[in-house]
């Protein structure tokens, strides 16, 4: 996902799409594990991605506290 868009998502869109991108990390570790995962690069871009939304509600919660 573009960063443009998380940044422009609210804090309650940003932690559905957290709770989404950890469920979907957990399904590729899984495949991992079992040996059917095609594309093990995925799992890394899934930790990125989630490391992005993690800063970026965090960004959120301190510009609120500064007003």
């Amino acid at each position: 996902m573009k960063i443009d868009k998380m940044k422009d998502m609210t804090v309650l869109e940003l932690n559905n799409e957290f709770k989404k991108l950890k469920n979907e990390l957990f399904n590729l570790r899984f495949q991992h594990v079992t040996g059917q995962l095609e594309n093990p690069i995925k799992m890394r871009d899934i930790k990125k991605d989630i490391a992005r939304v993690k800063t970026i509600i965090r960004e959120k919660e301190l510009k609120k506290a500064q007003v």
